[in-house]
């Protein structure tokens, strides 16, 4: 009788568990020192929790309730009708995602979540289609800040047109990383054409009531924020430890006295991504059209945090490093990667598609080099 292997055994893979574990702490205790790593794994994670996932359930719950005024009152569907056809040969989504780009524009990418709990919103997609929001709203999160900064850099409009460029290069990239994305959930769906809210929650969801217009509203905007919150809630686990550990790889320590030193604050870090990108340079150069170097900072800051990234730029500037055209790509990269490497896991649970984490990542960095390459391509067409 063939044995079957149960979670939990003992295995090749407890092995190459503790290997891993022990070998990637074991190096940053080495750099950073093991009671610094530890005094800055637990302040970095606190300060997540407080400052990043509390203000990510803020937005939350603001589009959550706004979501559920537009679907009570037919917004959404309207919005539907109105940007199918544009939406459906790009994205192969319905109209109603267009509302999803919008409110991650405007903020940031586990907004798109409040749309999400929202059966109103979620009645237009099928089950194939719906872990790709993960995605689209990934690929414009931030995005107005991120255009507004690059916009104002250098003396009056000289950027503007650049970063402009640059949004153009991030739908791009959020049109490849959604078609990658749902190339995966079709073959896990089967290409199922079955709708994420069933037909007896849709009667549910429009289902009339003889209520008054302000008991409508404030019962909309009650229910949407409670839906914001659980999103919220949803998402700390891989905001928290996602996040935190993509930032200590990322950073690097405090400099005093023109020299790197370790305190055990937050956000202290070892520079290892960064490190890794430089050896990435002789590939990225010729993709992206950089100007320099140093560049190669920007993109891979960027897949922990875009505001991270943006900090870079002006010292970059200022030490004429970077042309019109790297603003273009770090405009579009930006976009598009908005953080995704700390954010995906936790939106795609939020969105119960765990198990597509991975191929959410993969079709997204594809996404982003697309974002990058069409930047660079579109600034020296119309540069």
């Amino acid at each position: 009788m063939k044995k079957t292997k149960k979670k939990g055994d003992v295995s090749l893979e407890s092995f190459v568990t503790i290997f891993v574990i022990f070998g990637l702490f074991g190096y940053i205790a080495s750099v950073m020192g093991l009671g610094n790593m530890f005094n800055t794994l637990m302040k970095t994670a606190h300060d997540l929790l407080i400052n990043t996932v509390f203000f990510i359930m803020a937005i939350a719950v603001l589009t959550g309730a706004l979501s559920k005024i537009f679907s009570e009152f037919g917004v959404i569907a309207l919005i539907n009708k109105i940007i199918s056809p544009v939406m459906k040969p790009l994205y192969n989504l319905p109209g109603a995602s267009a509302l999803g780009i919008l409110t991650t524009f405007l903020s940031d990418n586990p907004a798109i979540i409040g749309l999400a709990k929202d059966k109103g919103f979620a009645k237009y997609f099928k089950k194939y289609q719906f872990p790709a929001l993960c995605n689209l709203g990934t690929s414009f999160g931030m995005g107005f800040i991120v255009w507004t900064f690059m916009s104002s850099l250098g003396n009056g409009t000289q950027y503007f047109k650049a970063a402009s460029i640059g949004v153009l290069g991030a739908v791009v990239g959020s049109v490849v990383s959604v078609r990658i994305m749902m190339h995966f959930t079709k073959k896990y769906y089967n290409s199922s054409e079955e709708f994420v809210v069933t037909e007896e929650d849709s009667v549910d969801v429009e289902e009339e009531t003889k209520e008054t217009i302000i008991e409508r509203i404030l019962n909309s905007i009650l229910e949407g924020g409670k839906a914001g919150v659980q999103a919220g809630m949803d998402i700390i686990p891989g905001v928290v430890v996602i996040c935190t550990l993509v930032m200590i790889l990322t950073s690097t320590g405090t400099v005093q006295n023109g020299a790197i030193v370790y305190t055990g604050k937050a956000y202290e870090g070892v520079g290892l991504i960064p490190k890794l990108g430089e050896l990435l340079n002789p590939i990225l150069k010729p993709l992206f059209g950089f100007t320099s170097s140093e560049c190669i900072a920007f993109p891979i800051t960027a897949l922990g945090s875009v505001g991270a990234a943006l900090g870079l730029v002006p010292k970059l500037l200022e030490n004429n490093l970077i042309t019109g055209n790297d603003i273009a790509v770090f405009t579009a990269l930006g976009m598009c990667w908005s953080g995704y490497l700390s954010t995906h896991v936790g939106m795609m649970d939020a969105l119960n598609t765990r198990q597509l984490a991975p191929k959410a990542i993969l079709s997204h960095t594809i996404g982003g080099f697309a974002a990058g390459i069409s930047a660079h391509i579109l600034f020296s067409l119309l540069g």
